[in-house]
Parts: C-alpha cells; sequence; structure tokens
C-alpha cells in the first residue's frame, strides 16, 4: 500500500517507558492495519483538539492502565508506513498504577543497549535520540557537580 499524501499527516503520540535500562514495547496484534505484528513503541492517535500531552496521558491510560506526572518531550518523527504519521515521542521514568496489557498481543522489556529487537526505523531513532538527550545530561552533571 503506497504511504498517504503529506496533506493526510495524522498527529500520533508514542510513550517510552524506562526502567533499569530497559524499555517496554508492545508486540502488535497481527489484526491491527498500521504494522500489524511489529515490535514497537506504544502510542495512539491524537482526537480533534486534542494536544499531544492530552493525548499521551489518554492513550498510556486506555493501553496501559498507568498515569504519569511528568512525561520528558524526547523528540518529533515522521513516519511514511500505512498512514503518514507525525509521532510525538516522550520518555517516561516515573508512573502510577500496575502496567496491564490492554491493546497489544504482547508486552516486552528491551535493553536500551539493543534497539535490534524494534521493528520500526523511527522507533529505533527515537530510543537512540532519548539516549543521546539523556547522556548529555549526564556528561552535563559530571563536569559541572552542584556545589
Amino acid at each position: 500500500m503506497a504511504p498517504a499524501s503529506v496533506m493526510d499527516v495524522l498527529d500520533c503520540v508514542a510513550f517510552l517507558l524506562v526502567k533499569d535500562g530497559r524499555f517496554l514495547v508492545e508486540r502488535r496484534r497481527r489484526d491491527k492495519l498500521v504494522d500489524p505484528g511489529a515490535v514497537a513503541i506504544p502510542g495512539g492517535h491524537l482526537e480533534p483538539g486534542e494536544s499531544s500531552l492530552e493525548a499521551l496521558h489518554r492513550e498510556l491510560h486506555k493501553e496501559l492502565g498507568l498515569t504519569t506526572a511528568n512525561p520528558q518531550f524526547i523528540c518529533t518523527l515522521l513516519n511514511p508506513s500505512e498512514e503518514f504519521r507525525k509521532l510525538d515521542y516522550y520518555a517516561l521514568q516515573f508512573w502510577s498504577g500496575e502496567i496491564e496489557n490492554n491493546e497489544a498481543e504482547a508486552l516486552l522489556w528491551l535493553s536500551l543497549d539493543d534497539l535490534s529487537g524494534l521493528d520500526l526505523a523511527v522507533d529505533r531513532v527515537a530510543v537512540g535520540e532519548y539516549l543521546r538527550v539523556v547522556r548529555g545530561r549526564q556528561t552535563a552533571s559530571r563536569r559541572n557537580p552542584d556545589p
């Protein structure tokens, strides 16, 4: 199937749950129209009039049964797959609730040191950007420790 035109860009949000050097991914159900069976970072579409942060909170609760207070924006990437999607990626290091699998075929934890388990190139780019930003902050804090 050919990608949609630029006029048909769908706004989406994706959330990277990070804990102990790993991040949560989903194996998408095979009956999904977009990327069926793919191992991907969870997320969803924005509803009309909804901001990325509002969608993040709604989708996080709908898909995983979680809430969060402090999502960290990572980047925005375009993904021309079956849908032409603009994805706003957020990292979550703290959340409330027990992780539930409400939509995926399976939930998996992957190592931040090995992105080969991710099927979508756009997700690998987003995790790479997360690592670049986090490692940059860690390096800066080592160079400039608080007095």
